[in-house]
């Protein structure tokens, strides 16, 4: 089904991202933050001079796609993992008893508390900033996955099994397509934790990301530099949740979430 376009909607949300920026303006030029806070136009300034000028080894795109790599990697890992983890739960007694206790005691554990378990057993290279991503996805994923195979119509089941369909014919047919809405819910969500996952990752070891962008600004007290980081997450998490947003309305047409 197509999304039809809605002008007033539009309307709404560029008048309340003209005031956030107005706001800013107004704070930053007339109360006592102008002595610390950078305004909208030197952040600006700055974000249009780093797609060309270098901060550390890459200009602001180089970082952008050190990052994007790391956080499409340990999505993609999570994503099938916990795709497969989550329906064999749903779908089986057996696999519910031996995974769920231990899937359960571990998905409270925020990606950023194993930070330091991950680089103690795999160091500091890209390996652990891929885990720590994949982490942020998979608990995710996995549970909605989970959800979803244990809320199949059961009635679906037993229609195929009358008609003659076999196992991987109810699975292909009935349980994975009833499955998809919910598991792209989960993949929206589990993309979004990974993007920050990667985040804190990369202020721990590391020379390039939108992540040590913030902490090389950090460091040597360029708020400015901050806030441009601050600015890139904001608009690449955007455009990552609008792009599964429209992948699901393709893919899941006939049933999709969150409109």
């Amino acid at each position: 089904m197509k999304k039809k376009f809605d002008p007033e909607k539009v309307l709404y949300a560029t008048a309340s991202i003209v005031f956030f920026f107005v706001a800013w303006w107004f704070i930053t030029t007339f109360t006592p933050a102008k002595n610390t806070t950078p305004g909208p136009v030197e952040v600006f300034v700055l974000l249009i001079t780093s797609f060309t000028k270098p901060i550390g080894e890459y200009a602001i795109l180089g970082h952008l796609i050190v990052s994007m790599r790391r956080v499409l990697v340990g999505f993609g890992c999570a994503t099938i993992l916990g795709i497969i983890l989550g329906i064999a739960m749903g779908s089986s007694k057996y696999a519910e008893a031996i995974f769920k206790p231990i899937f359960e005691l571990l998905r409270p554990i925020p990606p950023i508390a194993w930070i330091s378990l991950v680089i103690l057993f795999f160091g500091i290279g890209e390996l652990p900033k891929y885990i720590i991503c994949g982490i942020g996805a998979f608990t995710n994923v996995t549970l909605n996955s989970y959800t979803a195979a244990k809320n199949v119509d059961l009635q679906l089941i037993g229609c195929a099994k009358m008609l003659g369909t076999s196992e991987r014919g109810i699975f292909l047919r009935v349980i994975l397509p009833s499955c998809t809405p919910q598991i792209f819910a989960g993949m929206q969500v589990g993309l979004s934790t990974a993007w920050m996952a990667v985040l804190a990752a990369e202020m721990v070891g590391a020379r390039e990301g939108c992540g040590w962008l913030i902490q090389r600004g950090s460091d040597t007290l360029n708020i400015t530099l901050v806030m441009v980081g601050m600015i890139v997450i904001g608009t690449v998490g955007l455009i990552l949740a609008t792009v599964m947003r429209a992948a699901e309305r393709r893919l899941c047409s006939w049933n999709v979430m969150g409109e």
